[in-house]
């Protein structure tokens, strides 16, 4: 019987202690004793945000499919376990065998969102590892960081050992064979991440240096050992369908973010938003056949027994059987008390024919993300929605008996406008006026609801607009209070709500977007004074992270406000995605003129990722 690591002394003393005991229906129970390697999957923050990410479940249930390897969980412990662990000097463990951390051979850390940087921190530091790579000796894990932000992992750079670049299912078998090899041949730490540096999709970066100019952009950034790559290219799945998937899930003990059966769909998109990372360095689309996705929803749903599951993907509406597999579902579990979620649904193809369908099943709010008040702002960014589809769509759902509507934009979006931003009120308003007007009175069931909210624009890596100026912490709540006052204007301001994100947040969230490594010393000060689950808004200190900047001497301007020249070195230039540079050069100055890109299906714009040889790219070639 395991020996759980907290006393039931502490356990009784801090919020949902289920968060830290294991033994969760489809856990993975294994020896310790009996494998060649242990991994220790972590997520920096909270259980419920932790459990919920679909990439960590797959990278658990693949690695766990090796006899010689163990993988176990780990995630941030709350902020009274967290004080609790350092005054009784007790070491961050893993979920499965409750085993402190740093006994394992690697730590592996999903780096999922920019805000959680401190966190990564703290997982570090109450797991008795070094916080620097620099420090670490061949008693330590090996320290690997992967997900979306690995693709500028410069910040990072220093806290980490090597950076898996792309998709997790391609390189870790042979990452994991290495380390058997290098071990048993008696070799060390160095010896292996030496060996690691050169596989496919691997930054090791202690094998680079950096170099910069008098202005503090980069100069140069190259290896420093010989056989290392200059260029680091993204690891993709060609084949989805042959890839693996979650047969088992974990059914965690309490409600967590996403407590349903995920079904990913598809990866990529086709659509070319230019603000959008995730549709840049996902390319190509790639889809899951049909059978595939029915043969895992019957698995899923009947190893779980959850009542719910969701379709999983950037754009669902684009997955081209969404139709025939959401009648699959509904036939298949109709009367067994399964719900069916269908989220990142465009407008222009969310069709009456699915949304009766699914309405029979689940009704709630349903969300649109316009991003833009303006038709000349949506073709800035590529949106690809006209005003008139906007509102056909919403009379749609209308009919279809939903009065709940979520509106997503963004405000400080290239070239934006005043005009841009009254704009939101101005089209919200609409979206209630098509209530009105399409749905009789007699037929109403109460009145609807337009709930619109705002984020604010951050220039990510490896999008057209990477290059583009962020806006100041008091421009950004400047343009919200201007579209906050045009809302209160509007005639049927009763059924309107309007919301608006976090600026000092928005602004840190830049500054790590697109730092380099001269960051990490901001990164690791803040910390240092107390700054943890900084994507939490009741915890998050914006003054610890002001003083650290100051401390440091590091400038945030410089990494926000400033537009960069097109010929820049950029810190994550390193990676290739397979997007081109020349690609998002292009669609740079397409935005500056306004001009729209067709999306991949409709006419290929040549942006480099055909190269990968699969997906979207060849779906027309036989």
């Amino acid at each position: 019987m395991r020996r759980l690591a907290l006393s039931d002394e502490i356990l009784l003393s801090v919020q949902q202690p289920a968060r830290y005991i294991g033994g969760e229906v489809n856990m993975c129970i294994k020896n310790p004793s009996q494998v060649d390697i242990r991994f220790a999957m972590c997520f920096p923050d909270v259980y419920e945000i932790g459990m919920s990410h679909l990439g960590m479940q797959i990278l658990y249930d693949m690695f766990n499919r090796r006899d010689d390897v163990y993988c176990e969980r780990v995630f941030s412990p709350w902020t009274d376990l967290d004080r609790l662990m350092r005054q009784e000097q007790i070491p961050l463990f893993a979920l499965e065998s409750q085993d402190p951390v740093k006994n394992f051979d690697f730590l592996g850390i999903t780096i999922q969102y920019e805000m959680c940087y401190t966190n990564i921190l703290q997982i570090l530091d109450l797991s008795k590892i070094p916080l620097h790579g620099a420090d670490r000796t061949d008693g330590d894990p090996i320290v690997i960081g992967g997900g979306p932000c690995a693709y500028n992992p410069e910040p990072l750079a220093d806290f980490f050992d090597l950076f898996y670049i792309g998709e997790g299912e391609t390189q870790y078998d042979r990452l994991f064979d290495l380390y058997k090899k290098i071990r048993r041949s008696g070799k060390n730490r160095w010896d292996f991440l030496k060996e690691a540096a050169r596989l496919p999709g691997i930054y090791v970066p202690m094998f680079y240096h950096v170099t910069y100019k008098e202005d503090g952009t980069i100069d140069s950034f190259l290896p420093n050992q010989d056989g290392i790559p200059k260029t680091i290219s993204k690891e993709l799945v060609q084949s989805l369908d042959d890839a693996p998937y979650i047969a088992n899930p974990i059914v965690p003990f309490i409600k967590v973010t996403q407590d349903r059966v995920v079904l990913e769909i598809q990866r990529g998109c086709i659509r070319g938003c230019r603000f959008c990372q995730a549709g840049n360095i996902y390319r190509p689309l790639r889809e899951h056949s049909l059978e595939y996705l029915k043969n895992y929803a019957r698995q899923m749903l009947n190893s779980t027994g959850h009542e719910e599951i969701s379709l999983s993907s950037l754009s669902s509406s684009d997955y081209s059987c969404l139709k025939e597999l959401v009648t699959f579902l509904i036939n298949e579990f109709q009367g067994k008390g399964v719900n069916i979620s269908l989220p990142s649904l465009r407008i222009d193809a969310f069709s009456l024919d699915v949304m009766s369908k699914v309405q029979d099943v689940k009704k709630s709010s349903l969300t649109f993300a316009p991003e833009a008040g303006t038709q000349r702002l949506r073709d800035v960014i590529n949106k690809g929605l006209t005003e008139e589809v906007i509102l056909k769509g919403a009379a749609e759902a209308f009919h279809g008996g939903w009065n709940r509507v979520k509106l997503y934009f963004m405000l400080g979006l290239p070239t934006e406008t005043l005009e841009d931003r009254e704009g939101i009120a101005l089209l919200a308003e609409k979206v209630a006026e098509t209530f009105y007007d399409e749905i009789p009175k007699e037929e109403r069931h109460g009145k609807v609801q337009v709930l619109a909210s705002s984020s604010f624009f951050v220039p990510k890596p490896f999008t057209p607009f990477q290059w583009a100026a962020m806006c100041t912490r008091e421009e950004f709540l400047q343009r919200a209070y201007s579209v906050k006052d045009k809302f209160k204007e509007m005639k049927n301001k009763k059924s309107l709500k309007y919301t608006y994100h976090d600026a000092d947040v928005t602004v840190l969230e830049g500054v790590l977007a697109r730092g380099d490594r001269k960051v990490a010393a901001v990164i690791e000060r803040a910390y240092e004074k107390g700054a943890l689950y900084d994507s939490w808004t009741e915890h998050f200190q914006n003054q610890i992270w002001m003083d650290a900047f100051e401390e440091c001497g590091v400038e945030i301007d410089f990494y926000t406000t400033r537009e960069r020249e097109l010929d820049e070195v950029f810190p994550w230039d390193f990676i290739d995605t397979g997007v081109t540079r020349e690609f998002l050069k292009r669609e740079w100055e397409k935005a500056m003129k306004g001009q729209v890109t067709p999306n991949c299906r409709q006419q290929c714009s040549g942006c480099g990722a055909r190269s990968f040889e699969g997906g979207v790219c060849f779906e027309n070639s036989n």
